[in-house]
């Protein structure tokens, strides 16, 4: 793996935080994705829309994205069902903290929220340890 100047990584978090501000503005929403996905079903009544929105554009808007760039999915090299395991995992993770990475990370520390900056904290410790543990000691 190459490592370069990250303009792709620059432009996507910039882009994050632009598309997180505007939605805050001008809907007065958090960007935290766990929040837009777990009120689609039962959010209030004239809400559904704009999340369903949202999240369509995020699964489309990836795949035009990596069609118009070349880029081909990354091989799986860990089994379906540890992958099925982890993603029930991170969704248990976002309800008892009470948001994703992405709500969080992006949307409360730009607001200078407190238990948003713990969480990060958190979780980029967790994510330090995982990844230590799964290239230096397994």
């Amino acid at each position: 793996m190459e490592f370069s100047i990250p303009w792709a990584s620059l432009l996507g978090g910039m882009m994050l935080g632009v598309s997180a501000t505007l939605l805050l503005l001008f809907n007065g929403k958090i960007a935290g994705i766990s929040g837009i996905v777990s009120k689609i079903y039962k959010g209030r009544k004239g809400d559904t829309s704009w999340r369903l929105i949202f999240v369509l554009g995020m699964i489309f808007g990836g795949v035009v994205s990596a069609k118009l760039l070349g880029i081909q999915p990354a091989e799986m090299i860990v089994p379906m069902p540890l992958v099925l395991v982890a993603g029930l995992l991170v969704g248990l993770g976002t309800k008892l903290g009470n948001g994703c990475t992405s709500g969080h990370g992006i949307c409360g520390m730009g607001r200078l929220s407190v238990r948003s900056i713990a969480a990060t904290m958190t979780f980029m410790a967790v994510a330090m340890v995982t990844s230590y543990i799964m290239l230096h000691v397994l």
